[in-house]
């Protein structure tokens, strides 16, 4: 540790980071006086966040008490949004699955249907768990659409009508809750879960439209407004026809995502509506399909070669609805950008499909809800409360 951390939100984030499990590992750690220590663990101890049980091994005398989170009086929630469901996973502190449950549910129902089904299924998934309404901390929630993360409202989200403005937390009275971007949520499920130890991370959903999540150092990067990683309306050059939902022409989704493909199709006398239905076409052997796919992951791979080059990733993870034909479409991908990126950029550059798959969104929700609720400053707030 290069500096030492001293109050009672730095002390639990060395406990939940499994750097000190003992008393005097967070004095050696830290450098404070054991009676500081003593007076950091009975706070957090007292506010039920920490426990301490006697279970480790001696090496003389007394056995060291062990400090660990104190899960069973806590619940978090994910929560996925999508244009036609709805996915929530309930969650302990640590971060492991209570109880899950899916549902169709339209998005352009508007906020107070939607998010009066989210109450509801919260409840019912507290009962299933075993844990009562007042247990539930905070709540995390991606939505298919940009976001100002630090007022939860949506911004003009294409595929939510309705939405706009809506203050999102305000619904939930009983909760701190956090609102972001899909992507930027599976993101984070992603990296938190199948990818730990990597610290420069991209995830790309390829659907209906094209976007993606940022992970630099270890945290989210949103930008200034919320909007990085919308990389689904960059130009690409040589499509000038391609008209975009945003009113501009060439944009990456506009000629390589689900629904330009789907729309390619059709026009070659193939039926197809939407992303689904390309998945569908390819896993029964359709050429034409199979084809498009793979063309649309070299377009694909042409933005992505220039952001090799400028953010240089450890990872590039393929997710979203065509991700389910991944074979084909990370070979488009992979093609592009290893010809077109910098060597050093990508020697040890690995390009991957989800491994959390359609579980990815709500597991970053939650992981968004544990590591807010966490927080030093917010666990600061909740000691000296």
């Amino acid at each position: 540790m290069t500096s030492a951390p001293g109050s009672p939100g730095d002390v639990l984030t060395l406990i939940s980071a499994g750097f000190a499990t003992t008393r005097s590992d967070l004095a050696r750690l830290t450098g404070l006086a054991r009676s500081t220590i003593a007076q950091r663990v009975d706070a957090l101890i007292e506010r039920g966040l920490v426990e301490e049980t006697e279970s480790g091994e001696s090496t003389g005398g007394r056995p060291p008490r062990q400090l660990r989170l104190h899960t069973e009086q806590h619940a978090f929630a994910g929560v996925d949004l999508g244009a036609t469901h709805c996915r929530i996973a309930l969650m302990d502190m640590s971060g492991d699955v209570l109880a899950s449950c899916e549902d169709p549910l339209l998005i352009g129902d508007g906020p107070e249907p939607v998010l009066a089904h989210v109450d509801g299924r919260l409840d019912r998934l507290l009962a299933e768990a075993g844990r009562p309404r007042s247990a539930l901390r905070a709540i995390g929630m991606g939505v298919p659409g940009p976001v100002e993360y630090a007022t939860g409202r949506p911004n003009n989200p294409p595929i939510m009508p309705g939405w706009n403005d809506y203050p999102i937390p305000e619904y939930f009275a009983d909760a701190a809750v956090l609102v972001d971007n899909d992507v930027n949520v599976m993101a984070l499920g992603e990296q938190r879960n199948a990818f730990a130890d990597t610290q420069h991370l991209l995830f790309v959903k390829v659907g209906t439209g094209i976007g993606c999540g940022i992970v630099a150092e270890g945290r989210l990067h949103r930008g200034a407004q919320g909007s990085a990683g919308d990389i689904g309306h960059i130009r690409v050059n040589g499509h000038d026809a391609a008209g975009c939902r945003c009113g501009n022409s060439a944009c990456l989704e506009a000629v390589a995502g689900g629904a330009a493909v789907a729309r390619r199709l059709t026009e070659l006398g193939i039926a197809a509506e939407t992303g689904a239905d390309v998945v569908a076409l390819v896993q029964a052997g359709n050429t034409q399909a199979l084809r498009l796919v793979r063309e649309a992951g070299r377009l694909i791979g042409e933005v992505l070669a220039s952001l090799v080059n400028f953010f240089n990733p450890e990872v590039i993870v393929i997710g979203g609805a065509l991700s389910r034909v991944h074979e084909h479409l990370l070979a488009g991908i992979r093609e592009t950008v290893y010809r077109r990126s910098l060597p050093l950029a990508t020697h040890h550059l690995s390009i991957v499909p989800s491994r959390m798959g359609i579980n990815a969104a709500a597991l970053g929700a939650g992981m968004l809800a544990i590591e807010h609720y966490l927080s030093p400053d917010n666990v600061n707030r909740i000691v000296n409360a």
